[in-house]
């Protein structure tokens, strides 16, 4: 059996998302696409550093291949943290560089490091030496203050220069004051058009193009032009979408799942989860994008979301909702 490590192509990823895109999601996500790269959500090195680093850093296997983003700017703290990841199994890690929040920008860490390409070179150059694992960066297509093509050219250029050979490129400006990160993903407007320039001007780089990708017809004509595509929120709401990646983007001939099928194979893993002492909500919150566009989808995702809160019987409930998905 191929071990899917191997795939070093980020034809494919879900991008990460805090609060979303945690071990269970995973897990389940791995149970629709066995291609895609899945990301964790953005873990900041003190978390790790100073914090419980083995429950941050819990995965399954199962969620091969899998990138862990560290959220950082003290070049030392994210190479010790590129150790933990690669010690604890991890393909990949990324730094991310494009979060525009108040919170990580007290910390110096996300968007707010483009105006500091030199400080994300020692960074990546930090990182790269300490591991053997593939090190990549996240960012935006600028800052307000700087949004010129030339300033994210030579941001892209100089962490180039430190190493960085793969880029995921969020085709949208930070706005690091007067909006907040929601508002943020609408405005600016995207600039699929700026992105697709880095391409031109570094063909020897691998840059993935994210932000504002809805579905799989998307992805295909964006792959025309970039080495990959990530997708954000689109996978997460609308998760069913995943069954299709592997034959559409990756030229697999494997049935694609049906929802019902996940969710049998997602049952043992809740089971599991049970038996530790955890909740199942902390499982099926991550499902109920599953459920769109039928009779009794609203009823599926009242279960799985409010009824579970009042059940004795987790299992039970689990398998009530899933028979609404017969066939389906």
């Amino acid at each position: 059996m191929t071990d899917l490590r191997c795939f070093s192509q980020r034809r494919f990823s879900v991008a990460p998302m805090m609060d979303w895109t945690d071990r269970h999601y995973r897990y389940f996500a791995r149970l629709l696409s066995r291609r895609a790269l899945l990301y964790t959500e953005m873990i900041t090195t003190g978390a790790l550093l100073h914090g419980d680093a083995a429950r941050f850093l819990r995965h399954d296997e199962a969620e091969h291949p899998l990138a862990l983003q560290l959220g950082g700017s003290v070049p030392a703290e994210l190479a010790a943290c590129a150790r933990l990841a690669e010690q604890a199994g991890y393909d990949e890690v990324n730094l991310n560089v494009g979060c525009p929040s108040d919170r990580v920008q007290n910390n110096m860490i996300g968007a707010c490091l483009m105006a500091h390409p030199v400080l994300v070179a020692d960074c990546f150059k930090a990182m790269r030496d300490a591991v053997g694992i593939e090190v990549t960066v996240k960012h935006r297509i600028g800052i307000n203050g700087r949004e010129s093509y030339a300033e994210l050219r030579d941001f892209v250029g100089q962490v180039r220069d430190a190493g960085c050979r793969s880029f995921t490129v969020h085709a949208r400006i930070a706005i690091l004051e007067g909006l907040s990160p929601k508002e943020n993903r609408e405005v600016p407007p995207l600039r699929y058009d700026v992105a697709a320039q880095l391409k031109t001007d570094f063909p020897e780089l691998e840059i993935i193009l994210n932000g504002g990708i809805h579905d799989l017809d998307a992805c295909i004509e964006h792959l025309q032009t970039f080495d990959g595509v990530m997708l954000g929120r689109a996978a997460y709401h609308d998760s069913y979408l995943l069954a299709e990646v592997d034959q559409r983007l990756f030229g697999e001939q494997t049935p694609v799942a049906t929802r019902s099928q996940a969710l049998a194979a997602l049952r043992p893993y809740i089971a599991r989860h049970l038996a530790e002492g955890g909740s199942m909500h902390h499982i099926t919150r991550h499902v109920l994008g599953l459920a769109q566009g039928f009779p009794g989808a609203r009823r599926f995702r009242q279960m799985l979301s409010v009824d579970v809160h009042r059940t004795t019987e987790p299992l039970q409930l689990f398998d009530k909702a899933a028979a609404l998905l017969d066939g389906r």
